[in-house]
């Protein structure tokens, strides 16, 4: 019984050991991931884009009468940005 015990645990840590990446950032997920001044202007630039991207693409289709008032409203502030 003892035998097995030890397998058990042994089998355990050796688990833990080659998953220890994927419950760590699992459980304890970073909070931030800019770290200067630069990484923050260029992840607000990519979301800005992606959003510019997705209206643009809306508007692809039947022109610019596809877009609400409040989608054309959005896609002049983030031009002007």
């Amino acid at each position: 019984m003892s035998e097995y015990l030890i397998l058990g645990i042994v089998l355990i840590v050796v688990l833990w050991f080659f998953n220890r990446e994927r419950i760590k950032n699992r459980f304890f997920t970073p909070k931030q991931r800019n770290y200067t001044i630069d990484d923050q202007f260029n992840s607000d630039k990519r979301e800005r884009e992606k959003e510019i991207d997705k209206l643009l693409g809306k508007m692809g289709k039947n022109g610019i009468n596809d877009l609400s008032a409040k989608d054309r409203k959005r896609l002049d502030e983030l031009s002007r940005k």
